[in-house]
């Protein structure tokens, strides 16, 4: 009259009595009586492939006295963590809590870790645990790229520098914080910078600043961000340069202001381990009506220019023309030579024949040449 309850290999058995638990139940025929019937006895069936068992009364199980023949028992403290691996493979990583693992029909192993002293994970299987299901919420995974140096805090504690690699840490044990730092050579444009110059004269400069951290702890620590820093430094030094100086010492000395700014910002830089590589003024911008007028004074001076060095030439021409006739008042025979030398260039390619008789040849020439008219 009473219905024959078969727990299999692979199963197991919970007996119940009013509600209480009162024991397992291994792989057998099980009938209950008229006694059991009479004691509200209640027998539940759980399939130990499952490998973890979960039920409600968990606490209760854990806590009898045959548990252990049954169970791989694991209760994990809140630095604790746990790897389980059922015939070889991993099966699954914990957190803290209380696990209750079947001892059979797998073969189970258990890795237990505490976190307390250090979170870093490091295990021969390392690259196992990490791919498998669930473990993110376990493990956290920090990879860093040879240009980027990450550095992992534990409640406001360096703990780890990473640099062209990989480090697995335990997550929940402790406040985390992971900041990445950028090693390669940056640029920073610090542009439209309204400035007045010491004649009142207001522009408009933008400036450029490369820069290369070298200090990575240092500059995770002593500022909040590096570029902002860095940007309120490059500014506040371009407009104590720009405002020492006139609008002309400015346009001509670019470099020099650029040079100014530089030492300015790398000493400030240095604090917060970043190295100015350099700076230089891109762009000064002149308001429209300053444009106009600049032009003008250029164009004033450059026809300046143009007349002083028109009349240098006058001069150097005249100066010329009276040594040379200087020279020929002071030399007859030169001046012959002279006069010779300009019948030379005047009868060139002419074919005309004189007959001369005597006298002086020069005077019978120039006779010849003023009758015929030229």
């Amino acid at each position: 009259m009473y219905r024959k309850i078969l727990i299999k290999q692979h199963e197991l058995g919970l007996r119940f009595r009013k509600g209480e638990f009162h024991g397992f139940i291994g792989p057998s025929e099980f009938r209950p009586g008229l006694a059991a019937c009479l004691r509200r006895e209640r027998i539940e069936v759980v399939d130990t492939r499952a490998v973890h068992f979960r039920h409600r009364d968990i606490d209760l199980l854990a806590r009898h006295a045959d548990a252990p023949t049954y169970f791989h028992i694991l209760d994990l403290s809140d630095t604790q963590r746990a790897l389980v691996f059922k015939d070889g493979r991993l099966d699954g990583v914990l957190g803290a809590g209380l696990y209750l693992i079947f001892k059979t029909p797998y073969e189970i192993r258990t890795e237990v870790f505490d976190t307390a002293g250090d979170i870093r994970f490091e295990h021969p299987l390392e690259d196992v645990v990490i791919r498998h299901p669930g473990t993110s919420e376990v493990l956290g995974v920090v990879q860093a790229e040879p240009h980027v140096e990450k550095l992992v805090f534990r409640d406001g504690v360096l703990v780890a520098r990473v640099r062209e690699g990989r480090f697995v840490y335990f997550k929940n044990a402790s406040k985390i914080l992971v900041t990445s730092v950028a090693l390669r050579e940056q640029t920073l444009d610090v542009g439209g910078q309204e400035i007045m110059t010491r004649d009142k004269v207001t522009l408009r400069v933008n400036l450029v600043v490369s820069y290369q951290i070298v200090d990575p702890i240092l500059s995770a620590t002593a500022v909040d961000e590096v570029g902002q820093t860095l940007y309120r430094e490059a500014q506040l030094a371009l407009r104590s340069a720009v405002g020492a100086r006139v609008l002309d010492a400015l346009l001509t000395d670019k470099q020099v202001v650029g040079d100014e700014v530089r030492a300015a910002v790398a000493v400030r830089a240095k604090a917060f381990g970043v190295e100015v590589r350099g700076v230089g003024l891109r762009d000064i911008i002149l308001p429209g009506d300053m444009k106009t007028i600049l032009n003008r004074v250029i164009t004033a001076q450059k026809e300046a220019e143009a007349n002083v060095i028109k009349r240098r030439e006058e001069t150097a021409a005249a100066r010329s023309q009276a040594n040379t006739a200087k020279l020929l008042a002071e030399s007859p025979a030169l001046a012959r030579m002279k006069e010779l030398e300009l019948l030379q260039e005047v009868l060139a390619g002419a074919k005309t024949s004189f007959v001369f008789g005597g006298g002086d040849l020069a005077t019978q020439l120039r006779t010849l040449m003023d009758k015929d008219g030229t």
